[in-house]
């Protein structure tokens, strides 16, 4: 299996300036690099798919950079959004490359073992924050045209809408990032630069730019934007409000884990493809188990464990599948104080009375006060039925509900049936 059969499986090419690179990339040997500006303290779930992309060249002996953009950064890059980035400040910006160089720096080989294929970590702020203006200007501005520039789709975006225009500042983008290709080529001979199709426009200005600067062919590559059904860019939490970071700490393996275990059947193929190493064969397998078997969740649960191995590894994946388990088991008992609200985020809380709950409280009047029944009657109900647990232990509707069930000695997740939760927190 070549890797270019390996891409097209995956449906990882959607634009490329010169298909014999395919086959370059195939034979191992190239030298490639994607950028990652710093606009925030991590990179996030919209991220990993060129990230992954990286390790699939580096895998068949191509020598990958990964490019943190301290200089893109402090412009950020306007291809296709609504509005304006917020500028970042100086200290802001060199704090988000720091973090961002490290999360890069774990998830492919740097080491000398990799050989002619061992990975480089650069920062464009070395190039871009020591050229002079007019030198800028005058060796690089007079190579690429006004015209050339404004045809791209992504300039035309903002152009073509009266109510948003665009600064100089964010025109001037386009040609900093070709920039980073001319440079990546001259000092490391790299001669691939890959995105996303958003990113189309940019990488063929930086071609073009190395072409009339250097005199020799460069190539650029993109793969597919992942869409949700909604249209906007996958990789944000339900709503579209908060990204999925791949930073532990702003993002748990836990959430990460529950995100993609409930991602829509009709996404799950492409991400299995995209974000997962799994062979063809097994992708085949799990995309007949989602068209035969999708109340099983197969499909969801691989691609689950698969990227919180490759993003945090496989002990942090175990844990967010025991975690998940542990939901609707009495383990939940053996998770820590931070998992456990990570499980019960999204369910209704309530602070009550520690003496309330040391005197003990009848199971009916904690079904009411959670709103887990409407009346004491279907309160009584419930409880007849069995299915009213507290810390995934069934309630005997004779007994009362005390602080001594208390998770970690302040928390009662009372659950009736199998998706109503309430959590108490004893204060």
């Amino acid at each position: 299996m070549t890797l270019r059969a390996d891409l097209a499986f995956r449906g990882l090419v959607h634009q490329v300036t010169d298909d014999t690179v395919l086959d370059r990339l195939s034979a191992g040997g190239v030298t490639v690099y994607a950028g990652f500006d710093p606009t925030a303290p991590s990179l996030h779930l919209g991220h990993l798919l060129q990230m992954c992309n990286l390790r699939r060249f580096q895998l068949a002996g191509n020598r990958p950079i990964t490019l943190a953009g301290g200089g893109t950064g402090m412009i950020g890059d306007p291809s296709f959004k609504d509005a304006e980035r917020k500028l970042l400040g100086p200290e802001e910006l060199a704090y988000n490359v720091s973090r961002i160089r490290e999360q890069l720096g774990r998830f492919l080989d740097f080491s000398p073992a990799a050989g002619p294929a061992q990975a480089v970590l650069l920062d464009n702020a070395a190039w871009l924050t020591t050229i002079p203006l007019t030198d800028f200007l005058r060796d690089v501005g007079k190579h690429v045209t006004v015209n050339q520039m404004i045809a791209k789709d992504s300039v035309k975006s903002r152009l073509d809408r009266d109510d948003v225009g665009l600064s100089f500042t964010e025109f001037s983008y386009m040609l900093l990032q070709a920039y980073d290709f001319y440079r990546l080529h001259v000092d490391q001979g790299c001669t691939l630069q890959i995105g996303g199709s958003d990113q189309w426009g940019n990488i063929t200005v930086g071609t073009d730019l190395v072409r009339k600067m250097a005199g020799a062919q460069v190539f650029g590559l993109t793969s597919p934007l992942l869409l949700r059904s909604d249209g906007k860019k996958f990789g944000k939490t339900e709503g579209g409000n908060e990204n999925v970071w791949l930073d532990p700490a702003l993002t748990s393996p836990f959430k990460l884990h529950q995100f993609l275990l409930n991602s829509d059947d009709e996404l799950v193929p492409t991400m299995l493809r995209f974000f997962t190493f799994l062979s063809h064969d097994e992708i085949t397998q799990l995309d007949e188990q989602i068209r035969t078997n999708p109340q099983r969740r197969d499909a969801q649960r691989a691609l689950a464990r698969e990227v919180v191995t490759i993003v945090h590894g496989g002990d942090a994946a175990t844990a967010a599948e025991r975690a998940g388990e542990a939901l609707f088991s009495e383990a939940i008992a053996e998770l820590d104080e931070a998992t456990l609200l990570d499980a019960t985020a999204d369910a209704p809380s309530s602070h009550w009375s520690r003496e309330d709950l040391l005197a003990g409280v009848d199971p009916v009047e904690i079904l009411v006060r959670c709103e887990l029944a409407s009346s004491r009657g279907e309160a009584r109900r419930f409880l007849d039925q069995g299915g009213v647990y507290v810390n995934n232990v069934r309630i005997d509707p004779a007994n009362m509900v005390t602080l001594d069930a208390a998770l970690l000695g302040k928390y009662l997740v009372v659950r009736r049936g199998r998706r109503s939760t309430h959590v108490i927190v004893a204060a």
